[in-house]
């Protein structure tokens, strides 16, 4: 119990430092089976055309390290394989891209399979919206089926920030993510499989992949005096899940002190469904 514990933890570890704080602090220091098979704040060919899976994101809710992990793999030394881009078939985002060059350029990095504790994709799965145009990654399950270590997803693990789409945002990563760690933002605690999968923080997708610059602090008096005291930019949605409590911001709003703009752009059908305060929202939102 105390060895799966351990591996647990190592796991959450790793997949909370490399998705979410590039900072500071970079990561230092069996079985082969081998198959065929984004609102954000102011202050802060090898495949052919597979329908997308019908469904909704598939996990294996009974997945725990005791049953959907191989420990053997990771009994001598814990590394990471990454798989080669040549499995990607795609260009992946730079979010995405910082997350894969921390894993190569650590030292738990290995580029042999067989002495991997730990399997990630360099398939981009961060943005699982259809609605996202340039990020989202069509075709997954005919891209599993070509990766060569996927064994059902066993000892993966997924990076996912955004899934579902306008207007209800139900968790659907529009694949069968099967026996793999699910290392994701904003997941319900309804699928969440605890001792298993790992809850990241939201990051934006233009945070930097290493820190060290010279702070900005000047005094350490608290609370800091600022021009703004909550600043908000983001989408709005004129109906759905979150449309209640977004269609509200205005009334926060002042211009000054509390800055929060919205603007109503966001899905297809947006223009039909606009509201009387969407067209002064946008440009002010665009300003």
């Amino acid at each position: 119990m105390r060895v799966k514990k351990r591996y647990f933890l190592l796991v959450s570890f790793c997949a909370f430092l490399l998705a979410s704080y590039w900072g500071r602090h970079r990561l230092k220091t069996g079985v082969s089976w081998k198959t065929s098979g984004r609102s954000i704040y102011d202050d802060f060919k090898l495949i052919k055309d597979y329908p997308e899976h019908p469904l909704m994101a598939t996990l294996s809710e009974d997945c725990r390290m005791e049953t959907c992990f191989n420990f053997t793999r990771c009994s001598v030394d814990f590394k990471v394989y990454v798989y080669p881009d040549t499995h990607s078939s795609s260009n992946p985002s730079q979010a995405y891209l910082k997350i894969l060059h921390v894993l190569r350029s650590s030292s738990y990095f290995t580029s042999d399979p067989e002495k991997a504790c730990l399997f990630v994709l360099s398939i981009d799965t961060l943005d699982r919206d259809p609605l996202s145009l340039t990020d989202f990654v069509r075709n997954m399950p005919a891209r599993f089926a070509n990766l060569p270590y996927w064994n059902g997803g066993l000892n993966h693990v997924i990076f996912n920030l955004y899934s579902g789409t306008y207007p209800d945002y139900a968790e659907d990563l529009n694949f069968d993510a099967g026996k793999a760690i699910l290392a994701k933002a904003s997941i319900a605690n309804l699928n969440y499989r605890p001792g298993f999968d790992v809850s990241l923080p939201l990051f934006h997708k233009f945070h930097p992949e290493k820190g060290g610059e010279e702070g900005t602090l000047k005094s350490h008096n608290f609370p800091i005096n600022k021009k703004h005291f909550l600043a908000f930019k983001g989408k709005r949605y004129v109906y759905g899940i979150g449309s209640e409590t977004r269609n509200s911001l205005h009334h926060l709003h002042n211009g000054n002190e509390l800055v929060l703009v919205t603007t109503c752009r966001h899905g297809k059908n947006w223009k039909e469904l606009k509201d009387e305060r969407c067209d002064e929202d946008n440009r002010e939102f665009d300003r």
